[in-house]
């Protein structure tokens, strides 16, 4: 009796779970195009209607400019957030921004928090609800800290501490980012692989190839990717079974 309740248990909730994924896919997509339509009505409204004198070509001149300088990011981000926050929470994330100075270290302090491994169903629910707390305390803290106090406090922070915490701050946020994720993963062989491979781009690539710094992101992501994916502890193949006598 017991086995029977806890299989149905677990049945109902991969039913919910795999509900819940078809549900975010079909939301997430609507609520991401009409995103993606809110935020260039503006701009389109004033080409075809502010005589603004923009012609088509500098319009697409610009936009392959735009293109060239973010496809590196268009291509390494999808794929570097995807494996710790899962479907539901990638839509959330791209709709709010600050995804890696932000919503992923919070993703990555909530599955370590409740135990979940990221990839998991259970880390993919750690993460919508971790990047949902995110949200609401950064709109919290814009409104008291900016909103409310932001030229007084403008005023008061010396501007040595300034100029300080804009060289700073992103490499402390990152770093912090990079051995929370170490320590969330727990996967010794591709760190050591990540490690490794940055450190050639950087040190080896780049003094020799210069012209490759726009996209040593990507080339460090993707060679991460094949080198892990090569490199990969293999588990031995059970032999066949022996085909049965009639």
């Amino acid at each position: 009796m017991l086995e029977t309740g806890t299989a149905q248990t677990g049945r109902s909730a991969a039913a919910e779970l795999d509900r819940f994924d078809r549900t975010t896919s079909r939301w997430g997509r609507l609520t991401m195009i009409a995103g993606l339509l809110i935020s260039v009505g503006g701009p389109v409204y004033l080409v075809l209607f502010g005589n603004l004198g923009v012609t088509s070509a500098q319009l697409w001149t610009a936009f392959g400019a735009v293109a060239a300088t973010f496809f590196v990011i268009w291509l390494v981000e999808p794929l570097t957030y995807y494996p710790i926050l899962g479907p539901a929470a990638m839509y959330q994330a791209f709709m709010i921004g600050n995804i890696s100075n932000k919503l992923l270290p919070s993703a990555l302090v909530a599955q370590t928090s409740v135990g979940a491994l990221p990839g998991s169903k259970r880390g993919d629910l750690a993460a919508v609800m971790a990047i949902c707390g995110a949200a609401a305390v950064h709109l919290l803290s814009l409104l008291v800290f900016v909103g409310l106090l932001g030229t007084w406090l403008v005023s008061v922070i010396p501007a040595e501490l300034t100029a300080l915490a804009r060289v700073y701050v992103l490499p402390a946020v990152m770093g912090a980012v990079i051995v929370q994720a170490i320590v969330s993963m727990k996967a010794l062989r591709p760190t050591l692989v990540a490690l490794g491979v940055v450190l050639a781009v950087q040190y080896i690539l780049l003094p020799l190839v210069p012209g490759l710094a726009m996209i040593s992101t990507a080339i460090s992501v993707i060679g991460t990717i094949l080198i892990a994916w090569f490199t990969r502890k293999r588990a031995p193949r059970s032999a066949p079974a022996a085909p049965g006598r009639s």
